[in-house]
């Protein structure tokens, strides 16, 4: 039990690093490779790119490997997607799954739908009718990031969700 544990703490303590990384760098004026369609304030970091559906509301959630569970900072995120869509009760969102290159095409599908499901599901259980949320995975087929490396790979492990009215 304790080495699940353990490596829970350690994946936490990563993307905690991670992300504080990239809230310190300064703001790119290149366009980022992959944007998300419908969000509108974007922040370049890097070869990813942040995007929000409104300030201080982050558009995607992060995964460990091969795992569709939400994890502590993941389910902050839709928390505050929730109370941003309660706030806009006509917007309608689809949640976009993708996976690292890792992988056959079929799982990182398989994969990308159950991490946009969880999403959902989260989503659901804090008051958003779950007619107003759609699910497509594009697993592997759209990184934000196409390098082949561990970085890479942690930022195309993730839920999108786009704004779609």
């Amino acid at each position: 039990m304790l080495p699940n544990k353990l490596n829970k703490i350690i994946l936490a303590l990563v993307m905690t690093l991670f992300l504080g990384a990239c809230a310190t760098q300064q703001k790119a004026t290149t366009p980022s490779p992959a944007p998300s369609l419908g969000s509108t304030d974007d922040a370049y970091t890097g070869t990813e790119t942040v995007k929000f559906l409104a300030d201080g509301v982050p558009d995607r959630v992060f995964f460990a490997t091969n795992k569709s569970d939400l994890t502590t900072a993941a389910s902050a995120t839709l928390a505050k997607q929730a109370t941003y869509l309660k706030a806009n009760p006509t917007l309608n969102v689809v949640l976009e799954g993708h996976a690292d290159e890792r992988g056959t095409r079929e799982y990182n599908l398989a994969l990308g739908e159950r991490r946009a499901t969880a999403a959902k599901n989260y989503l659901i259980s804090n008051g958003i009718a779950a007619n107003r949320i759609k699910v497509i995975s594009y697993g592997k087929e759209k990184p934000v990031n196409p390098a082949s490396n561990a970085l890479a790979w942690s930022q195309n492990r993730r839920a999108v969700t786009v704004k779609t009215n």
